[in-house]
């Protein structure tokens, strides 16, 4: 079922959904099963699953480094048809356009058709860890805009080198990114409403943000998209805090700002546990007040553990 469907049909209730990445290379998918199976309790409608950028390792070859390029964690597409026939759930892939090019996404496309998942989360991607900016993958796309143009030419039979006659066609419901506190590439919050605008306009069904905490900035953001005639969902993103790094990790990685009384709560804590504490109670009132707000779900990037998670919904949902 789409996403923009599970959400009409909650009649405005607040649904539960959460992200969570791919196990690396030789780790059993039992782990996943291990932090999906404790939420599984509060009936989300959908579960995210990440695809990871390609990145180069260096090979000791004889004492001549070789430099390769490979995937750190594969496997997104046949966890979300693994995690789909054990729970029953819908899944949703990322598409990203860094590091496929146009026919890849085409085939990846092609199969989660085949695979009958109905929605998409079509992404940009970020720079590779080498690289200071995003640079384009060749064949591929500079843009999300462009990447949910794909899609939604492939929904009406509009192939990449042909128009197929069919009544086989796909129906993905398109989830895109938005930033409540600007991309960090952006050079403006408008500029930043217009790149949004631009991927709804191609085909984009709903919006789900990155994370932030303080949600007088995702208010300010959904009434500044809606402004604009941004009429679709859009989902906020939340990620409680866990170890007292992320005070630093957070804001220097995502670009984002943290309430003075988080800081201090965190600043205060005498260990990790205490931190997870704080992170879970301040995520509790977080995702009360977004649920008096009227949002149609609240998204948690549990980063694949969910025993904060599990604390969080338990005392909401």
């Amino acid at each position: 079922m789409k996403v923009t469907d599970h959400i009409k049909n909650a009649k405005g209730k607040t649904l539960f959904s959460f992200e969570l990445i791919p196990p690396q290379k030789g780790r059993s998918i039992q782990e996943l099963y291990d932090n999906i199976d404790p939420l599984m309790e509060f009936k989300p409608p959908f579960i995210d699953v990440t695809t990871s950028r390609e990145e180069f390792i260096y090979i000791d070859r004889d004492g001549l480094l070789d430099k390769k390029l490979t995937r750190m964690r594969p496997g997104t597409l046949g966890i979300c048809a693994s995690i789909t026939h054990k729970y029953s759930v819908d899944t949703i892939p990322h598409v990203l356009c860094g590091g496929f090019t146009k026919e890849e996404t085409e085939y990846l496309l092609v199969d989660c058709h085949y695979l009958g998942i109905d929605n998409v989360m079509a992404l940009r991607g970020d720079a590779m860890k080498e690289e200071k900016y995003f640079i384009p993958t060749q064949g591929g796309h500079c843009y999300a805009s462009e990447l949910v143009k794909q899609i939604s030419n492939m929904n009406k039979g509009q192939f990449l080198h042909e128009v197929i006659e069919t009544d086989n066609k796909s129906n993905f419901c398109v989830g895109v990114a938005a930033y409540p506190e600007k991309h960090m590439e952006a050079p403006s919050m408008d500029s930043d409403i217009r790149r949004l605008k631009a991927k709804v306009d191609s085909g984009a069904d709903y919006v789900v943000t990155q994370m932030f905490f303080d949600n007088k900035r995702y208010f300010a953001f959904v009434e500044k998209a809606r402004a604009a005639g941004i009429e679709v969902p859009i989902i906020p993103g939340i990620k409680p805090v866990a170890v007292k790094r992320h005070l630093q990790l957070l804001p220097q990685v995502f670009k984002l700002d943290m309430p003075d009384d988080l800081v201090q709560a965190v600043e205060n804590c005498k260990n990790n546990k205490e931190v997870r504490q704080v992170g879970i109670e301040f995520s509790i009132q977080q995702s009360k007040e977004l649920m008096d707000y009227g949002v149609p779900v609240l998204h948690y990037y549990s980063m694949g553990k969910s025993d904060n998670i599990k604390k969080i919904a338990s005392a909401i949902f």
